[in-house]
């Protein structure tokens, strides 16, 4: 993983970009406009940009998805035991 911080484009990214080699990871991402000078402006994007090896953004998912499948499941377990207890 390589974190290359807040960037500014005048292009507007996508939130996950897949190339041949890497997955581009942007978040935050805000519309700004900056005055340059007196007569310019800059008018874009600031955006927090991360790229990931495509084998490490599948090994992250894959750990993501782990972790919310045992979250659904605590939830359905929850919502079983509230259910057995009140009284209908």
């Amino acid at each position: 993983m390589k974190d290359y911080g807040t960037v500014r484009s005048t292009v507007h990214p996508e939130p996950v970009k897949v190339d041949e080699f890497s997955v581009w990871k942007h978040s935050d991402i805000r519309e700004i406009a900056e005055n340059v000078g007196e007569e310019n402006e800059f008018v874009g994007w600031e955006y927090n940009m991360m790229q990931y090896d495509k084998n490490e953004f599948i090994k992250m998912q894959i750990s993501e998805s782990e972790q919310l499948s045992e979250q659904i499941t605590d939830t359905q377990l929850a919502l079983c035991e509230l259910c057995e207890n009140t009284e209908v």
